[in-house]
């Protein structure tokens, strides 16, 4: 088989090396990917967003079965554009996708179908959106609308935050048209989970937990980040969680989602909050998490394309889905300075035994050499029997990789160790 898979960073180097697992597969095509992805697959440089250029690239090289990842493609139908051409896809149609593409329709799909989410205001006209903070209940969280990589939400602990926040989506616009419209949304307490699962539209079935790590700096302070780390599986989602969130949260966004006409298949990513009124819905995702792949794929036992296929095709109840019972933790090493300004361009070095532990972000080859390119370089993760294994071994091996400017916080993982007690 001929496998595409759409995306560069390390979400996509943990979705081609769990693939290249399947003896079927013969070549993966990844478009663009990136200098590590380069040691597992084939990169060719087309954009994620050029639906047109990926489509005809997949029609010319007879692809057999598509992965789109990331979440601008599936926004802007790269699915649709694939199966009209007889491609078969893992991720869901645009009409879907609209689920992680528009805050202001998963907010309003929420309410309309009862399922568990914080309070809500949304705004087009930002004289509106400031008034209303006058009285609004602080702190609160400011969303644009939009994608945003990851970037479009605002935790404002003070009126002040939260104004400037609204008038540099809505007026200044940070994030362009993401922030025609933002949601003001009540500010919610509790751990936090992440919840990928497959679908096919029929049944969910759930991946192992996680807990990501969003803050930049050690004990959650700096900047707000793509990801820091995650480990897995989380210790605050419980077997009496997870089935009140199936009962409640996960059964029910997918039987909202068919009842509109928007049937979901892929992968649906379930942002939870585990408030003392129970568990809800901080956002939904249209696609795999990342950097929550990098710990979540390592403890499948079973064989992801399979499972992909069987979300494409609907056979996903009669298809075994099985994860270990061990645990997971990714580190990310970063250039320092992100999420704002950071040099790039500096030598990576990769020791051969840590190389099948690391999956690779921001890095491109200049010659035969692997130097960095992004904020997010690499995640480095490793998976053991308890979750404290797996975190010394994980930071065991980053310590072993080296490259200037190298960033990682120390403590990833110390928080959920904390929660086992």
């Amino acid at each position: 088989m001929k496998i595409l898979v759409v995306g560069g960073g390390g979400r996509e180097h943990a979705i081609i090396k769990k693939i290249k697992e399947n003896p079927q597969v013969e070549q993966i095509f990844a478009l663009p990917g990136n200098g590590g992805i380069a040691q597992d697959a084939t990169c060719v440089a087309i954009g994620a967003k050029e639906i047109d250029k990926i489509t005809a690239f997949a029609v010319e090289n007879g692809i057999d079965y598509a992965v789109v990842a990331p979440d601008d493609p599936l926004v802007l139908g790269c699915v649709d554009a694939l199966e009209e051409k007889g491609i078969p896809c893992f991720g869901p149609h645009a009409n879907a996708a609209i689920i992680e593409g528009s805050k202001v329709f998963s907010k309003n799909l929420m309410k309309k179908y009862g399922i568990p989410t914080a309070a809500y205001e949304v705004f087009d006209d930002c004289d509106k959106a400031l008034a209303y903070l006058e009285t609004a209940p602080i702190p609160t969280v400011i969303k644009a609308d939009g994608l945003a990589l990851g970037k479009g939400v605002i935790i404002a602990m003070t009126r002040e935050e939260a104004k400037a926040a609204v008038v540099s989506m809505m007026q200044d616009k940070q994030f362009g048209a993401s922030g025609d419209h933002v949601v003001v949304e009540e500010f919610l307490t509790g751990p936090e989970v992440s919840v990928l699962s497959f679908t096919d539209g029929k049944v969910v079935i759930p991946m192992v937990s996680s807990m990501d790590h969003k803050r930049a700096g050690d004990n959650d302070t700096g900047l707000n980040t793509g990801g820091m780390g995650t480990v897995a599986p989380n210790p605050y989602y419980t077997d009496a969680i997870a089935e009140e969130c199936m009962n409640s949260i996960f059964l029910p966004t997918i039987e909202a989602m068919n009842a509109e006409g928007r049937t979901f298949k892929g992968c649906l990513y379930f942002g939870l909050m585990l408030t003392d009124k129970g568990p809800k819905v901080i956002e939904y995702n249209c696609r795999f998490g990342d950097p929550e792949t990098q710990v979540v794929l390592p403890l499948l036992e079973s064989d992801l394309l399979t499972v992909m296929q069987a979300t494409t095709n609907g056979t996903l109840a009669e298809t075994p889905v099985k994860f270990s019972d061990g645990s997971a933790c990714c580190v990310i090493m970063a250039s320092k300075g992100y999420p704002q300004a950071y040099d790039k361009g500096f030598e990576i070095s990769i020791p051969a035994a840590v190389a099948p532990h690391v999956y690779v972000a921001g890095a491109e080859l200049k010659g035969e050499t692997l130097c960095t390119s992004g904020g997010r370089v690499l995640g480095v993760t490793a998976t053991a029997a308890t979750l404290a294994d797996a975190i010394d071994k994980a930071y065991g091996l980053t310590a072993q990789v080296q490259f200037d400017n190298a960033y990682y916080r120390r403590d990833i993982g110390a928080k959920a160790l904390k929660a086992k007690g």
